[in-house]
């Protein structure tokens, strides 16, 4: 996969939360790193920190690979501007990936950074390395294995197909959902990144929901109905489960009647 000299950065999708979602692209590319950069959390997350050295330790057969963790930037989003806000955090973090890769990563060498998911769907890393490079400061090329989203692990856990035949089906945020509403023209609509269970503000007639969350861990949990009957109980269980962990991860497919 990587070769030809210089630095060379595998950004890995690990899938949702089950080891079992690693794909044999993965597991080569796994193989391959001198270096797995991981971003901490912090203590409420400890739970994501040992599902990813169980991967390790289940896949990465070379023994001599280091894994240099650091606290992940603080991520304020309660400024005027939430994109200026955004923006704030991706620089922070295109700081903290620029020294790793100058200070931890030897010209010839291969580090890995592990992305939950895929790391094409709402995730920054691909976007701030981008920043990384445009700096100038050390350079290194980027390499992408695919990972299964926690969009296909909730349609599979739910046995759905995420859209109607030959519909098309619209992946968005809880923020985006409850600011604009419902796409014009869709009738299934994907969820993420939702910390304000952006579902209460759908009009529920005739909408089915089909949620979950930590999806493809042990601690998965899902519901799903008509979106009138179920949306108090999933607030329920997202506030129990919220408080349990210290975090909460969900995903959700809302669907219109008829499809």
């Amino acid at each position: 996969m990587s070769g030809g000299g210089g630095r060379t950065v595998l950004v890995v999708g690990i899938g949702a939360g089950d080891p079992g979602h690693v794909t044999a692209q993965a597991v080569r590319a796994l193989n391959e790193a001198d270096v797995f950069f991981v971003l901490d959390k912090g203590a409420d997350r400890d739970d994501l920190a040992t599902l990813r050295r169980q991967i390790l330790d289940r896949y990465v057969e070379r023994p001599s690979y280091r894994v240099v963790e650091t606290p992940d930037p603080p991520r304020d989003l309660s400024g005027p501007s939430y994109g200026a806000d955004v923006g704030a955090w991706h620089e922070a973090r295109a700081d903290l990936y620029e020294r790793l890769l100058t200070e931890d990563l030897a010209d010839d060498e291969t580090g890995a950074i592990l992305v939950w998911g895929d790391p094409a769907i709402y995730d920054s890393t691909l976007r701030i390395l981008d920043r990384v490079a445009e700096r100038g400061t050390v350079a290194f090329t980027v390499e992408v294995v695919p990972g299964i989203s926690s969009v296909q692990a909730l349609a599979a856990a739910h046995r759905v197909a995420l859209h109607g035949v030959g519909r098309p089906v619209h992946i968005t945020t809880g923020r985006r959902l409850a600011e604009e509403g419902w796409p014009a023209d869709v009738d299934d609509v994907v969820v993420m990144l939702d910390g304000r269970a952006a579902y209460t503000t759908v009009d529920p007639a005739g909408v089915t929901i089909y949620w979950g969350a930590y999806l493809g861990t042990p601690d998965e949990i899902l519901v799903s109905g008509p979106l009138a009957a179920v949306a108090a109980e999933i607030g329920e269980v997202r506030a129990a489960a919220r408080a349990r962990k210290g975090w909460m991860f969900d995903t959700y497919l809302l669907r219109r009647a008829g499809v």
